[in-house]
């Protein structure tokens, strides 16, 4: 590819999500994305701040940025999104996957919120598979993954995927498929579709738990995940993946701010509206999401 097609790509770390935000720059142009980012949150104190996102902002800024997208690969399960306090602040419009409807009306009855939006609105534009737009000069299209969850969507940029909770590092496998709406047969599907790009693709994941204590890592290649990933270099076989990634799900414990986030990220990373005397609530149920591992 030519270095029209390479796009720069910095990510930037949440240790307490153990996530990672990306800022995805045409140099040629000064037009970026931004993917993932994260709005902080401690479930402690029910404290809410925008300190990853601000660090976004300070890096746009000082790179004279102009930032063209934000982006969210899915509604996340264990972070708040930042993508709507970031529209308001750059201007710039918010993506998502098409079937974020499928996950919005799946939690609607989960919460029990009747008069919620469940079509997407909550977004300036969602994407379809196949669907392609440009970074700066840069070529980008969206393939439809899901598996971890029904709307889960890859940004290819250029000669660079966004593989979002899919693939790992190689040394950390594959991302769990047991939320509401999850299928580990269907992440079989979507990781072999991703391994058919390009070997020199660059790969970046969404997450990284940091095995054995190692500093934090998100950059690989098609080539080496195919070679190496603990998972896609061992079972060969849909049915051998699957057995042994729904055996790994069923000793798992929910993420611990699923029921606080979705609530936020199927309404675009909006915050509750705050009530008569001007403070914000969450809602959760109980035993909604009975059978998981407790820690």
């Amino acid at each position: 590819m030519g270095s029209t097609q390479h796009p720069h790509v910095t990510g930037f770390f949440d240790k307490r999500t153990w996530s990672i935000q990306y800022v995805v720059a045409d140099h040629d142009t000064h037009k970026c994305a931004i993917i993932d980012p994260v709005l902080d949150f401690d479930e402690k104190s029910g404290s809410t701040a925008t300190i990853n996102a601000d660090r976004i902002i300070d890096f746009v800024r000082a790179n004279d940025l102009q930032v063209e997208w934000i982006l969210d690969t899915h509604p996340h399960a264990d972070h708040f999104s930042a993508a709507r306090y970031l529209k308001d602040k750059t201007g710039a419009p918010t993506a998502i996957g098409a079937r974020v409807v499928e996950v919005q009306q799946l939690w609607k009855g989960i919460y029990n919120w009747p008069d919620f939006k469940a079509d997407g609105s909550q977004w300036d534009r969602l994407f379809e598979d196949g669907d392609r737009f440009k970074v700066g000069n840069i070529d980008a299209r969206v393939m439809f993954s899901p598996g971890h969850t029904l709307a889960s969507i890859t940004y290819v940029i250029g000669d660079a995927a966004f593989v979002h909770d899919t693939l790992f590092m190689p040394d950390s496998g594959t991302a769990r498929a047991d939320f509401p709406g999850g299928s580990a047969k269907r992440l079989w599907t979507s990781i072999q579709q991703i391994l058919a790009l390009p070997d020199e693709t660059r790969v970046f994941t969404g997450h990284d738990y940091q095995p054995d204590g190692r500093e934090p890592r998100w950059e690989s290649t098609i080539a080496e995940q195919k070679a190496s990933n603990i998972h896609m270099s061992k079972y060969r076989t849909e049915a051998e993946f699957v057995e042994i990634r729904e055996a790994r799900d069923r000793t798992l414990a929910m993420p611990k701010l699923i029921l606080h986030a979705l609530q936020i990220n199927m309404n675009g990373g909006r915050l509750p509206v705050p009530e008569a005397n001007g403070r914000r609530y969450l809602k959760f149920p109980l035993d909604a999401l009975g059978g998981a591992a407790w820690e």
